[in-house]
């Protein structure tokens, strides 16, 4: 009797031993990231004090510190764990080991209400496997606004290279010159507009922050304006004819929609000898007049 006692005794200890393990090592399992895997921004000053002084301390992602007081670790992840095996890298997150997209991931997680994290991951740059990081530097940027890593529009040139050519034109907008930014007018972290400018064929905004007097409304609006946009005429980069034209003599221009065969568009009533080669000339108003319907003044 005392060793059937005995022997029940030891099983139900060992029972509840082995559930008081469970719930331990299940409680260890489901603990989640708290402050003690952080080790602090003063531990990774200790290693990196050239890098945290001179490629971090003066940028605006100093301010992390102040906000969730994570610092280095806001992007890199908690570095207790690095700092225990001796600066392990395997044991942090280096950028330099990610893929572009997992990188800009972590980007976003801060950055992407503000760049617009939805149309991001559907815009040309990211079509096309441009990351964050291929434009943006936060410790290595040569330009401290925005942290790019060139200054426009070198940075662009660098995918770009017929854009380039484009500024290189007798008729260009001052780009080269520093009077204007790639980014002035395309939404450089995407948009659902082609070529991500910053406008709408129908409203061509963009255009009119510096040419406000060709936006109206008119009462007589040239429909072209108003349906195709801009660039139904101009080029919008450079070109080899005055005013960014698409072709060499304005008449040409024209007569793409105002010649007879142009479904019954009205042509010109006088001959296209030279003299009357340019039509601007008796019709100067030609994005839109609030005098006349035939936009002559």
């Amino acid at each position: 009797m005392k060793t059937a006692f005995l022997t029940r005794l030891f099983v139900v200890a060992s029972l509840l031993s082995l559930f008081a393990f469970s719930a331990t090592e299940k409680r260890e399992h489901s603990k989640p990231v708290d402050a003690a895997q952080y080790a602090g921004s003063d531990a990774c000053m200790a290693c990196h004090e050239d890098v945290y002084k001179k490629q971090f301390e003066g940028t605006p992602h100093f301010q992390t510190i102040k906000k969730d007081g994570h610092g280095c670790e806001s992007c890199h992840g908690p570095g207790a764990e690095h700092v225990a095996g001796g600066g392990d890298k395997t044991k942090i997150v280096r950028f330099a080991d990610l893929s572009r997209s997992e990188a800009s991931k972590r980007c976003l997680e801060c950055h992407g209400q503000a760049h617009a994290q939805r149309n991001f991951g559907s815009s040309a740059h990211s079509g096309n496997d441009v990351g964050c990081l291929d434009c943006h530097s936060p410790h290595h940027a040569e330009v401290e606004r925005q942290l790019l890593v060139k200054a426009q529009p070198e940075l662009c040139y660098g995918c770009h290279a017929s854009a380039r050519a484009d500024f290189a034109r007798p008729y260009r907008h001052r780009v080269n010159e520093g009077l204007l930014t790639c980014s002035d007018c395309h939404n450089v972290h995407g948009t659902s507009a082609l070529r991500q400018v910053r406008a709408t064929p129908g409203g061509d905004a963009v255009c009119y922050k510096c040419h406000a007097d060709k936006q109206g409304p008119f009462i007589y609006e040239h429909v072209p304006v108003k349906t195709e946009g801009c660039m139904s005429c101009h080029t919008p980069h450079g070109s080899t004819n005055p005013r960014f034209l698409r072709v060499s003599q304005v008449n040409l221009l024209c007569l793409q929609c105002h010649s007879a065969p142009a479904l019954g568009s009205s042509g010109p009533a006088h001959n296209q000898s030279q003299k009357y080669q340019a039509c601007t000339m008796c019709h100067p108003a030609i994005h839109g007049s609030n005098l006349n319907l035939a936009f002559m003044k």
